[in-house]
């Protein structure tokens, strides 16, 4: 018997209040399936997914079950962006993984589609599906068009530096604003909902070839058709999240990561989202996996062209093809088929046929004369072949710090740089865009991580500096909050353990001496008033440093954001919410 069916046996309150709800008699004992969506108008990644919810809920009744919408919209950190809004972005992640909990959880369901286009409406739904963990199919919500010029949302950080700098004027920085989102869907590079849109398919928990389609696409509301009508076959076969998250399944997502250089906040989402299965991964895992990996994919911000080109080029599956060698093949996918068999059906069936049309098409559009392999580079021919991001240990970062390498400057891979600590992004943008910042310097942003303000996004500093064509090649900055997936430049982020936790960036003083060796995943301190010190030395002076050493009063003594402070994990475990002996 169905789940949805013994509850109808014990709640005969359940099929007069769902006739109530405009249910019909006859769907009553249909499978029932939750589609749960973050469809609201609260950005243009989510406001689009009522078609696609309708359309999955066609394709369920098709397949002879019946769907019931069930939403939790979730917060644009673009929007928030330069103001305390943006603290709340990370812990709404926990608050849509539990929205989702008790929403399938009050009233069992047989099966499951999810959608979500965002930053962490993405990982929150997989969190979600991890802890409700029914058959189930994610469907990303896309990609949104590029704007006149090639224009993209991440590129206004840099309008903006610009402007407060005097570099152009306030018709040139409206222009970039009125045409830099020209249509729904997520913003148009690989930031951090690109990059979980792609996860959430390397996973194996959406359809093959469904990640990162242009929003408006008519492929799109086809693929959300299909994930409905499979979602009624897998309530049926009981084949769940459980059966297709592993660690094989973790580690192919990880080298697709590193292939199409992912977002750093990655490092924050898979880990908890592993852990919901009860798996465990770790910054470690992102930096042993991404030592040699072939980075392939010429897309914004580390690239050249915009997001919607990823699926003229053959989106995820293309991205595997040419890593097939270092995949997991036999994983098992939502189709109930391995990893392998799905990447060969899409070869027979005329996939790739179809991206080239599109591909063809926006050429014209455009005008321009790419080809696949400009988008996707061969294995043999790749971008780089270190993967694309490192993780920085040290007496500075015990716990690890994160690095986009491909987004950093050669010229910063090795430096010693003296520190200029900021308590918080206020006082450092400040003296960034005031030139009080100086080449050489080792910019610290501290009390900015999950138990301090609830780890926001240093995303206009990290933009001022990489705009500034000596600041970015010539000074690092480090902090314990975390950078937006646009972020480009010498940026260090999720230092661990974090200042208000006591960690050694709390430590840190004007003058001390800074190394950083990306090479070598090196980030220390290696001396004080610009003379170096022994390891022993730096040893004595942090732990005396340490016993004179408070944290900040509590920023937030109520709410979602107390609650998140207080049981936030570090940075490099995935902060997520950690509860008595878990």
């Amino acid at each position: 018997m169905l789940t949805s069916q013994k509850m109808r046996t014990l709640a005969p309150e359940l099929d007069p209040l769902r006739l109530g709800t405009g249910w019909k008699p006859e769907d009553l004992s249909k499978p029932q399936i939750f589609v749960e969506s973050t469809f609201g108008d609260s950005h243009p990644g989510s406001g689009h997914l009522d078609k696609l919810v309708e359309a999955a809920c066609r394709g369920i009744a098709d397949a002879g079950g019946h769907g019931a919408r069930y939403f939790c919209t979730d917060m644009c950190d673009g929007e928030s962006q330069g103001t305390d809004g943006i603290n709340f972005s990370l812990a709404s992640r926990e608050m849509i993984a539990n929205m989702i909990e008790i929403q399938a959880n009050a009233t069992p369901f047989d099966g499951g589609v999810f959608m979500a286009s965002c930053d962490k409406g993405l990982p929150g739904n997989l969190m979600g599906m991890a802890r409700v963990n029914i058959p189930s199919v994610m469907v990303t919500g896309g990609t949104m068009a590029a704007g006149p010029e090639l224009l993209t949302l991440e590129q206004l950080g840099m309008y903006s530096a610009k402007y407060e700098r005097g570099e152009i004027d306030g018709e040139k920085l409206t222009w970039a604003k009125r045409n830099a989102c020209p249509s729904c869907g997520a913003c148009s590079f690989i930031g951090t909902a690109s990059t979980m849109q792609i996860m959430a398919e390397a996973l194996g928990l959406a359809l093959p070839g469904s990640a990162l389609l242009p929003a408006a696409s008519p492929d799109l509301l086809d693929y959300a058709y299909r994930a409905g009508k499979r979602s009624v076959e897998l309530a049926l076969q009981g084949l769940k999240p459980s059966d297709i998250v592993t660690m094989d399944s973790l580690e192919n997502a990880i080298m697709v990561h590193a292939a199409i250089s992912g977002s750093t906040n990655t490092l924050l989402h898979l880990p908890a989202i592993a852990h919901e299965f009860g798996l465990k991964i770790d910054g470690d895992t992102f930096d042993r996996l991404h030592r040699g990996a072939h980075y392939l994919l010429d897309l914004r911000p580390a690239g050249r062209w915009p997001a919607e080109f990823f699926y003229y080029a053959g989106g995820v599956p293309a991205i595997m093809e040419q890593i097939r060698s270092v995949l997991h093949l036999d994983a098992m996918t939502v189709t109930g088929k391995t990893l392998g068999e799905n990447l060969n059906e899409l070869k027979e069936n005329g996939f790739y046929v179809r991206c080239q049309k599109w591909l063809d098409e926006a050429n014209a559009k455009y005008g321009l004369r790419l080809t696949k392999e400009d988008i996707i580079r061969p294995y043999d021919r790749a971008i780089g072949t270190d993967g694309s991001v490192a993780v920085l240990k040290g007496n500075l970062a015990p716990e690890g710090a994160v690095i986009k390498h491909t987004a950093c400057p050669r010229e910063m891979f090795s430096a010693v740089l003296n520190a200029r600590p900021f308590d918080s992004e206020e006082e450092c943008i400040d003296a960034v865009l005031r030139h009080k910042v100086k080449p050489g310097d080792a910019v610290f942003i501290r009390y900015e991580g999950p138990q301090g303000s609830g780890m926001p996004e240093m995303f206009y500093t990290s933009e001022a500096i990489s705009s500034d064509r000596e600041l970015g090649r010539t000074i690092a900055l480090i902090t314990d909050g975390r950078f937006s997936g646009a972020s480009t430049g010498p940026v260090i982020g999720h230092c661990s353990p974090e200042a208000q936790a006591g960690g050694p960036i709390a430590l840190v003083e004007e003058g001390d001496l800074i190394r950083l060796d990306v090479n070598e995943r090196v980030l220390a301190i290696v001396g004080v008033k610009g003379e170096y010190k022994t390891p022993e030395e730096m040893d004595a002076i942090l732990a005396q440093r340490k016993k004179a050493w408070r944290p900040k009063p509590r920023k937030y003594e109520r709410g979602a954001l107390r609650l998140f402070s207080e049981h936030a994990v570090s940075p490099m475990k995935g902060a997520y919410l950690e509860y008595g002996d878990d």
